[in-house]
């Protein structure tokens, strides 16, 4: 017989979500605190995409173990390593820490670790071909960084102009302020963590920007549908209804999409391991949000009823 969990979702629920909109505003808002003083005092772990280091990149003879090339390079002692596949089975992509050291000195540091990880590599796996080993240095490392906060930070934006444009500026605003909880929360989780934050967290940010847009759309999307049907209904009672009409199909593609990641949270690999807590973080704060943060707004803000007429 086949599994359907929607059986398991009841329907016709009538949660009183709005109602609690002060114990969930106060939940967020200590959370966004505690982020923010955890982000200013700790900082984040940043990978070596920005930090810098030594990228090589090798074809192995026959398909590469990557656990045995990882420890290899890990026991060099030579601070962060990243060992990942790269295109064919036999092509392996290893990416170590910035050395410490300034000018000539970090020069001849950087070349160090690379002769360091070559002797390794051909000690272990014999016959190694090299096909590229370059330096990241601090400046490119720089850009990175600069080039993922733009690129968060358009994703808002470009998200508050097609809300506006779909829907009302309130409903704009709510959007947008989900979305900055949702964000402001998984970079503190990373500062709190001590996880690596790489460009992969930058892929994964930009992800759960989306996931969490898309939760707030269709919420949002039922309370300018339940305005239009239900004149004289309080605007508490349609957020409540619109959120509980949703509410099963929220849960569903919460429940499937966390399925899937948290498999590839155990069985994804050290490379994807960042990748996935993070997408798991955010669909559940994405889901999160979009039920007590998103649609409460509006409550806050109020909405023009005439705008949504016939």
């Amino acid at each position: 017989m086949a599994f359907a969990l929607s059986q398991y979702i009841p329907l016709g629920t009538k949660i009183p979500f709005v109602q609690q909109r002060f114990i969930a505003f106060t939940a967020s808002t200590v959370a966004i605190v505690v982020s923010i003083v955890a982000f200013l005092m700790l900082g984040l772990n940043f990978g070596i995409d920005f930090r810098g280091g030594t990228l090589i990149e090798i074809a192995t003879e026959g398909p590469a173990d990557l656990g045995s090339i990882r420890a290899t390079v890990s026991g060099l002692g030579l601070g962060d390593v990243q060992v990942q596949s790269f295109g064919a089975p036999d092509e392996v992509l290893i990416r170590v820490e910035r050395q410490v050291g300034e000018g000539t000195q970090a020069e001849n540091a950087q070349q160090q670790a690379a002769d360091a990880v070559r002797s390794a590599l051909n000690s272990s796996l014999g016959n190694v071909d090299y096909r590229r080993v370059e330096v990241v240095g601090p400046k490119v490392s720089g850009e990175l960084v600069n080039a993922g906060i733009f690129a968060v930070l358009g994703a808002l934006v470009c998200m508050l102009i097609y809300i506006w444009f779909r829907f009302e500026w309130q409903f704009s605003v709510g959007a947008v302020a989900a979305l900055a909880h949702d964000v402001i929360l998984t970079i503190g989780m990373f500062s709190i963590s001590r996880l690596e934050f790489n460009l992969s967290i930058i892929a994964a940010i930009l992800t759960i920007v989306g996931y969490s847009m898309n939760d707030t759309v269709v919420v949002y999307d039922r309370i300018r549908e339940n305005l239009r049907r239900y004149k004289r209904m309080s605007l508490m009672d349609v957020l409540n209804q619109s959120i509980n009409e949703t509410l099963s199909r929220t849960t569903i593609t919460s429940i499937t999409t966390l399925l899937a990641l948290v498999a590839l949270f155990f069985m994804g690999g050290e490379v994807l391991r960042g990748f996935s807590f993070a997408m798991i973080w955010g669909v559940v704060v994405g889901t999160y949000s979009s039920i007590f943060v998103a649609a409460p707004i509006l409550l806050i803000l109020g909405v023009n009823r005439g705008e949504f007429e016939e």
